[in-house]
């Protein structure tokens, strides 16, 4: 009986531990296992495989029961989801629903959530910018936040590392403050975009509107092709999941990758309930995973664990992994741990009218979304009674003018009528939020989730630097649209909760000093040194640029650091 418990320890035993299959776990299962550690990937959801288990992605709009949106009793039963764009008919297998993991809203915060490997990285919009020195110094040089303990020459190869793998479209700009990356090439503007972008730029001094950067194979190279992944067909079904690979996720990259090195185990249905810290050899042993089908409670053992659980969830488990050394949560010496949680604002709005180009028209369909107006608010000094700034997207388009109206013969017209409207342009402002201890996140003291595990408790608000930010969006492009000579300019900002822009970051924040931050400069806890978080918890600050791509250059470069500290016995 004793050498059966032994091996059953052994086989519970792994050199290393992905907590999360999705944007970051996908890329240090890929990482560990290229460098032949033997990996345990644990995922809380359902196992989905690529192109296996996407099961609308074929199918045309006539083919959906209901055309595409869901029943009422589906909405109403779900109304924080339901606030998702990508919440529909097509995609709603992917996302989580309100009823099944609960949480609480000490204010109202929309989270956002997909529990399945591959994680978010299914339903993201696939937006992929660098960030500078400009949002590396950021903190320093505002003082709203504590300085990043890195700069961007720390993590520029790794950036260049990450896009030949992934494939990211995009021109070479030359703009500092969106440094240009290893692109495949870009997808271009229409007409008027282009319009634009040329009276933009000689307009205004330092702004401008390029091509949105994507991750989307617009020419494969090998290293695509040996991911099994295909050129991208401008389908722009991206959130039913993409059978060619065309755009990144972890469920057709790195999570296969990592599963065909023959180093990888994948367990779906595994939530974490803790890590398990080793008071005598002061570092963690290993994790404690509920699995979510048997409620059966299961422990796993390794000499490094990375923490991928995506932001909010990843402090969770941090907050609830308690000890004599750490009884406010693991590695929580600063008592930081769970604060100045900040998001991104995409809560502004404005679209127009442009009489013009009316001899060029487009079929719709560019996965890059359009155009991309990197930030230009704050970057070279301070210009405005709000710190940092925002970016900006934008596109043109024109739809089909049909008319259902009249009987008969008269109807059938309508309907076979193939006028095409005017050019309608239009922007979102995605804005950068501030830090603050006051916004936080920590556990509920009594309400459990299904397997037992205490209950979020999310703290999160907007606050005057948002106000200010929106007001400025809302001038600025009212400025620019009439000065191009777009008319019928429409603002309008809602009254969104944080969270369902899907950017939510920090609790786990990097720093230089232990007593004012949770992360070294490497992404290990400076109090527990075989622990790393590298997706969004450890974000000190969240610069306007979408997040994702820095998750993975953060993930591909710690797992070389962590590997490194292996083999020379330091972990």
């Amino acid at each position: 009986m004793a050498n059966l418990n032994i091996d059953s320890v052994k086989d519970r035993t792994f050199d290393a531990i992905v907590i999360g299959s999705g944007m970051s776990g996908g890329w240090a299962a890929k990482e560990f296992t290229d460098k032949g550690l033997k990996t345990l990937v644990l995922e809380r959801g359902r196992d989905v495989k690529h192109i296996k288990d996407y099961p609308t992605t074929n199918l045309y709009p006539w083919e959906f029961p209901h055309h595409g949106v869901l029943p009422d009793d589906v909405q109403k039963a779900n109304p924080i989801v339901n606030r998702c764009y990508a919440f529909g008919e097509d995609a709603a297998h992917f996302f989580v629903k309100d009823a099944e993991h609960p949480y609480v809203q000490e204010k109202p915060f929309d989270w956002i959530r997909g529990y399945q490997t591959g994680g978010k990285s299914l339903l993201w919009a696939r937006q992929t910018q660098r960030w500078s020195d400009f949002d590396f110094e950021g903190p320093a040089r505002d003082g709203f936040a504590v300085d990043w303990p890195i700069r961007y020459k720390d993590i520029a190869p790794w950036y260049s590392y990450v896009e030949k793998f992934a494939g990211i479209s995009g021109n070479r700009d030359g703009i500092p403050e969106l440094p240009d990356g290893e692109f495949l090439p870009a997808f271009p503007l229409n007409a008027v975009e282009t319009y634009f972008s040329n009276h933009v730029k000689k307009t205004y001094k330092n702004r401008h509107v390029i091509s949105a950067r994507c991750a989307h194979l617009s020419k494969p190279n090998q290293i695509h092709l040996d991911q099994g992944r295909a050129q991208c067909q401008e389908r722009t079904l991206c959130q039913r999941g993409c059978p060619f690979g065309g755009y990144f996720s972890a469920n057709s990259s790195t999570i296969p990758w990592a599963l065909k090195s023959g180093h990888c185990t994948l367990r779906p249905h595994s939530v974490v309930e803790s890590i398990i810290y080793d008071e005598k050899k002061g570092k963690a042993a290993g994790v404690r995973v509920i699995d979510a089908n048997t409620k059966e409670a299961i422990e796993y053992y390794a000499d490094v664990i990375f923490v991928n659980a995506a932001a909010l969830n990843s402090n969770l488990i941090l907050l609830n992994s308690t000890s004599n050394r750490f009884p406010n949560g693991l590695g929580n010496d600063s008592g930081t741990l769970g604060k100045y949680v900040a998001f991104h604002n995409y809560s502004a709005h404005i679209n127009a009218e442009y009489d013009g180009a009316k001899e060029w028209t487009t079929d719709g369909r560019n996965p890059a979304g359009g155009g991309y107006i990197p930030r230009f608010r704050n970057v070279y000094k301070q210009e405005t009674d709000f710190l940092r700034g925002y970016a900006c997207g934008f596109s043109a388009y024109r739809w089909q003018q049909n008319s259902s109206e009249g009987i008969g013969q008269t109807l059938k017209d309508n309907l076979v009528k193939k006028d095409l409207s005017g050019w309608h342009v239009g922007s979102h402002m995605m804005g950068e939020t501030i830090p603050k201890e006051t916004n936080y996140v920590t556990l509920d003291k009594s309400l459990k989730d299904p397997w037992g595990i205490p209950q979020l408790r999310i703290s999160v608000d907007y606050d005057d630097n948002d106000e200010k930010m929106k007001k400025d969006y809302v001038e600025q492009m009212t400025e620019m649209f009439t000065s191009a000579g777009f008319t019928n300019i429409q603002a309008s900002t809602d009254h969104r909760a944080p969270g369902l822009d899907i950017h939510e970051m920090g609790g786990v924040r990097m720093g230089n000093d232990p007593k004012t931050s949770m992360l070294d400069k490497w992404h290990r806890l400076h109090a527990c040194k075989n622990v790393y978080v590298t997706d969004g918890a450890s974000m000190t600050s969240t610069s306007c640029q979408n997040p994702s791509l820095t998750y993975m250059a953060f993930t591909a470069r710690a797992v070389d650091h962590a590997v490194s500290e292996m083999k020379k016995g330091n972990v």
